[in-house]
């Protein structure tokens, strides 16, 4: 893959990424603050923002979304690594409560 089929891709998530997020701002704005892990006045922001504002912002060459799972024990929990099915969904319960912890500790 060469650098401009990367910054198109880049291009296409950070589009993705706002429409989702914007969707979900004016769809429940508690539920869009925890699921996407920013602050009030962002979520406004993304809420506000009309379809070529999305486009500009976009068209940058970082991604705007970033992975919140910091760490190998919330990796290990989503992933089941070393771990047989059968719990899978107390695993899944489990990093989500701790990734709402952090939710927490960032706000």
């Amino acid at each position: 893959m060469n650098t401009d089929q990367i910054l198109a891709e880049i291009r296409e998530a950070n589009l993705s990424y706002l429409m989702l997020a914007q969707s979900l701002v004016r769809a429940d704005k508690e539920q869009a603050l925890f699921r996407l892990g920013v602050s009030e006045e962002t979520a406004a922001l993304i809420g506000s923002l009309t379809p070529a504002q999305m486009m500009k912002v976009a068209t940058g060459n970082t991604l705007l979304c970033r992975f919140r799972m910091d760490d190998d024990m919330v990796w290990n929990l989503l992933t089941n690594h070393g771990k047989g099915s059968a719990n899978d969904g107390m695993s899944r319960l489990h990093a989500s409560i701790l990734m709402a912890g952090r939710h927490q500790e960032a706000a």
